[in-house]
């Protein structure tokens, strides 16, 4: 049975792994085989989580701004910039069984910029990004 603590760094590491080295074979090792996927956004399973990945741009950048663990379940407060449309920003609920990523929920929603945003703080962190870096993500 892993900690909280150990959960964190698991699922930090296979997001890495996954979204910043896009190291399919080691991802393998850190998703499960009968890997749930429960995302409005994303494709079935570890290969449908896979495929996606590897059908965006190549500057695909994670940036995690939060990281929260209770028992088996990590989530992560990030962002999602460099596919060409509006950055989004997640959270990403996972499921840890047997060292391995078992289980993911999320909520997306798109970046604000300083002109979108009602309460005139960020979305994410603790700057807007330029108004028209939407576009570059």
């Amino acid at each position: 049975m892993s900690t909280p603590e150990q959960n964190k760094e698991l699922v930090l590491t296979a997001f890495d792994t996954l979204f910043g080295k896009r190291d399919y074979e080691a991802a393998q090792e850190l998703w499960s085989e009968k890997y749930l996927q429960h995302s409005r956004h994303i494709p079935p399973g570890r290969e449908g989580l896979f495929n996606l990945v590897r059908a965006l741009p190549a500057t695909l950048h994670y940036d995690n701004q939060l990281t929260v663990a209770e028992g088996e379940y990590v989530m992560l407060y990030g962002r999602y910039s460099g596919t060409g449309e509006i950055a989004s920003v997640v959270a990403d609920v996972v499921r840890v069984d047997n060292g391995r990523l078992a289980e993911h929920w999320d909520v997306w929603e798109d970046e604000a910029t300083r002109a979108e945003s009602a309460s005139g703080l960020p979305v994410f962190g603790d700057r807007f990004a330029p108004d028209r870096a939407r576009s570059a993500g």
